[in-house]
């Protein structure tokens, strides 16, 4: 997971702004940074079902713990981070690849006009407005696996009222792998969960499974 703010650019995020030097960046726990074991990063890809072409958002990509999987897997991915040290750590580390680096806060992403799916780790603290733009009319959405704490899964999965959006068919949303805290560096308080989003029949490279 990697850092956010309200708003692009938003004052109290470059306010907050560590320094940081060149090349490893360091776990931040004030950026909302916890990342995955390699290990469960390419367990969540797979569970994700990802194929070659798929294209894939991973939201707080941070040091590339699930890009590195996915681009393995055959996606193409739009690696989304804030952080100024991971994000230079990202460029050169998939320079060459399928992968296109963004700048950009988590919820000001312009998100893409065509079948897209996401599998991320992002913060914590974002995951309201992320899965308000993931699940609106207008997106194009097919599938997300995101990994968020898991009482917000339970709470979700059990709250939500399904409805369609703009790329046709009703999200369906469950709970899927359990995440332990031990499995994040550094290790948040408490345990996490994958949330699975599905949609119906869609058109398009980037499927549901």
């Amino acid at each position: 997971m990697s850092g956010r703010g309200p708003r692009r650019a938003s004052p109290r995020r470059t306010q907050r702004r560590p320094s940081q030097p060149k090349g490893e960046p360091r776990l931040e726990p004030r950026w909302g940074f916890h990342r995955l074991s390699d290990g469960l990063a390419c367990q969540i890809v797979r569970a994700a079902g990802v194929k070659p072409g798929d294209l894939v958002v991973d939201i707080g990509a941070g040091d590339g713990a699930l890009t590195r999987p996915l681009v393995e897997a055959g996606a193409r991915v739009i690696a989304v981070e804030l952080h100024p040290g991971r994000l230079d750590l990202l460029k050169r580390q998939f320079a060459g690849t399928s992968v296109t680096v963004v700048s950009a806060d988590a919820l000001a992403l312009r998100w893409p006009r065509r079948p897209f799916r996401v599998v991320a780790n992002p913060p914590y603290a974002v995951w309201a407005g992320l899965l308000r733009q993931l699940l609106s009319r207008q997106s194009r959405l097919v599938a997300a696996d995101l990994v968020l704490q898991r009482r917000v899964v339970r709470q979700i999965v059990e709250g939500y009222t399904p409805r369609p959006g703009a790329g046709g068919g009703d999200f369906v949303l469950r709970r899927g792998l359990t995440v332990s805290r031990s499995a994040l560096r550094p290790a948040p308080r408490v345990d996490s969960a994958v949330l699975v989003v599905r949609r119906g029949p869609v058109s398009g490279s980037a499927r549901p499974r």
